[in-house]
């Protein structure tokens, strides 16, 4: 198992694997974003994300994306948008290898920690970061605005 900083070519492979988690998050609908805004997102002028990716034998297999989140409270952070194993490889230790290396990459950086949301239902996560000794909060709610509507 290969942990690498992702590189452009990878999106296309990443953005097949976000797909696989939405339809697992039961939201396959919600992932509207092309792969030319991904790519540029990652890797265009002004990125403003990055990731590390899980190659077994040439194949990607999973990803962890993250990028810079400022706390007026805290001050920066990493924020973990999505860890992302494919299903036939949960379990085998990935995750763990892909969060260590998050972890160490929030150290070298200087951060001020990290942080993520993960479903209420979803156990298998929730106990995974709790190996972790993670914080899970309660008592926030989500919020947003769509594209559609700040366009209006």
């Amino acid at each position: 198992m290969i942990i690498r900083t992702a590189k452009k070519e990878d999106c296309p492979r990443l953005l097949d694997l976000v797909h696989e988690l939405a339809l697992f998050e039961r939201a396959p609908e919600e992932v509207t974003v092309t792969l030319q805004e991904f790519e540029d997102a990652g890797f265009g002028n002004k990125p403003v994300w990055k990731a590390f990716v899980a190659e077994a034998d040439g194949l990607i297999v999973g990803f962890a994306l993250y990028y810079i989140r400022y706390s007026t409270w805290k001050g920066c952070r990493m924020y973990l948008e999505d860890l992302i194993i494919t299903e036939s490889w949960r379990g085998k230790g990935i995750g763990r290898l892909l969060f260590d290396q998050l972890v160490q990459q929030a150290r070298e950086s200087g951060f001020n920690g990290m942080t993520w949301q993960v479903l209420d239902w979803n156990e298998p996560a929730i106990n995974f970061y709790k190996k972790y000794e993670a914080t899970i909060e309660a008592g926030w709610l989500n919020a947003s605005l769509s594209k559609q509507q700040i366009m209006n």
